[in-house]
This record gives C-alpha cells, structure tokens and sequence, in this order.
C-alpha cells in the first residue's frame, strides 16, 4: 500500500484544529532537515500549527515521551519502531522521512588499521551508537553478504561523536558512521572499509526514519496530524528536489559547519509511505536473530494511516 499522505491539500472543514501547538522530537541529523525547513518556510503556520522542536537522543528515547504525551510527533527510526510495535506499543508513523542511498552509512576503520576487507573484520571489535539498531543491523546484513555473522565480531556501544576518537585510540578496530561524521573521518585519514557500505548492497535504498505518534493521539487529533502531513510533505518536496536548501538548514540545528555540510552524502526524502518499502526492514529484522522475538511477524499495514487520515 501506497499512501500519499504529503501530498498538498486544504485544510479539511471543520471547527479547526484540535492543537494548534505541537511539541515535535527531532535528532540532530539530517534526516530531520524536512522539519526544520516546514518551521522556517512557514509551511506549519500556513496550517495554522505553531510548531514547538524538542531534541532527543534516539527514537527508544522519544518514544516515552510521545506516550507520555511530552511529545506529540517525533522522528523515529524504523528498526526501533517495529520493536516497539513487537512488544505491544501502539504507534502509527503518518509521514516517511529519510531513506539510505550509497554511502548514508558505513563502516570506516582507521588510517593505519590492518583492516582492508570484510574477511579482515572477523574477531575484531566494531563500535556501535547502540546494539540491536539500525546500525547494528546494517553491519549484520552487510556481514552475512560476506558469509559472516554478528557473532564473528564484537559490536561496542559509543555515541558517535565519539567514534573517530574510538578508532585513533585504537578501542575499536571499525566503527559504523554517518555523516558528518563520515566526512570528518575522511579529513583525518579513516577510510571505508572494502566492500563494507552497509547502505549498499543488500541494504541499498533501506527506509531509514519517519515521523511517528501514537495511535491514541491520532484518534484525538485527525486534524492536526493532517496539517502536520501537508506542511511535512510540503518539506519533504523540496528536501527531495533542492539539495542546497538541505545543506543550507542543516547547520542551523546541528553541528555540522556550512563546509561541511556542503559536500556530506546525503540520503533521500521519501515523499509518499510505501508498505511495501517499510516492510524490507520488518523482513531484514527477522532475519537476524535478536531484532524481533522468535515466531514475532510485524504487519506493516497497522502502522500506517488510512487513506482518509492520510489524504
């Protein structure tokens, strides 16, 4: 099922918006740039939304909050929101937001590791932002392309900041990145490990994130998520089409210098929700032990909108 739930509409009748204000959990990466551009633009106040960014860390973090009603909308990513969906949490993602291309992530080792292909990986440490992640999971299909499993290394956690200084101190053999942090690795002499870009290959074209909230909130709220809809889909449009406003508003609300915001890989924005797209991470997730309980199937279907929430 394809939804086109960023598509541009009038608002719809009614006596208005249930909220007119929203608390929205962003991460400081790109993937959220779409967001930062809707505020910005004015696309949120076009629908009469006063829109409200709250940081978290990681979707595992952001998912208390939108229970606890801290947050109304947040950005999560897809591999924690199909376990959170396993264990009997009630969410519905109404927009796409970030999609892996070539080089999104990889695994980079140092510049003078002994490491130069993936048979060079086994027994040695890889560090992690947190296990059982998106990361994680890319490494584990990446490995198993190679006739190797997660067992035949060991996966340490760190934030990633910290990872190029993990692979000088020689704590971790490789490390799994995204950008900037890619590009930084780059300058100081990390380099790509052969054949080891897990947003290539088996994971190529991988959905990454979307923009979640939970189900009850959308039963009290059908209005204002369709707003918040129109505007992100207006900002997903233009993420989509104009990479230059992408690097020109992504160091407004990260770390990320102009220069090097400039010249760092981006992913793409996804502007419509593809069931059949989200449902490769739901299979690459059972497909390796430890992302989903045993016997544990996520339909995919659930967590997405109807089309009349959707429209």
């Amino acid at each position: 099922m394809v939804i086109g739930c960023t598509r541009e509409a009038s608002p719809p009748p009614g006596r208005g918006l249930e909220k007119s204000s929203i608390k929205v959990g962003a991460i400081a990466v790109p993937d959220s740039a779409p967001l930062y551009l809707a505020k910005a633009r004015g696309y949120f106040a076009d629908e009469g939304l006063t829109v409200a960014i709250e940081p978290v860390q990681s979707a595992p973090h952001a998912f208390p909050a939108l229970e606890g009603g801290a947050l109304d909308v947040a950005l999560v990513n897809y591999v924690s929101v199909f376990q959170a969906v396993s264990r009997g949490a009630s969410f519905t993602v109404i927009a796409d937001a970030y999609q892996a291309a070539p080089r999104t992530f990889v695994v980079m080792t140092s510049k003078d590791s002994p490491v130069r292909t993936m048979a060079d990986l086994k027994g040695r440490t890889i560090g992690v932002a947190s296990r059982r992640s998106i990361g994680s999971l890319t490494i584990a299909a990446a490995l198993a392309a190679h006739g190797l499993g997660e067992s035949d290394v060991k996966l340490l956690e760190f934030p990633l900041p910290e990872m190029i200084d993990k692979l000088r101190q020689g704590i971790v053999d490789a490390a799994w990145l995204t950008e900037p942090f890619i590009t930084q690795g780059t300058t100081t002499g990390a380099r790509i490990v052969q054949d080891m870009a897990p947003a290539d290959g088996p994971t190529a074209g991988l959905p990454v994130a979307g923009w979640g909230i939970t189900k009850a909130y959308a039963a009290r709220n059908p209005r204002t998520v369709a707003a918040f809809q129109r505007a992100i889909g207006r900002a997903q449009r233009l993420a989509a089409t104009d990479r230059k406003a992408v690097t020109d508003i992504i160091p407004t609300y990260t770390r990320i210098p102009p220069a090097v915001a400039g010249v760092i890989t981006l992913g793409t924005f996804p502007t419509t929700l593809d069931a059949k797209r989200l449902q490769r991470v739901a299979d690459l997730m059972r497909s390796h032990e430890g992302y989903l309980g045993e016997g544990v199937t996520v339909d995919v279907d659930s967590i997405l909108p109807t089309r009349a929430e959707g429209s």
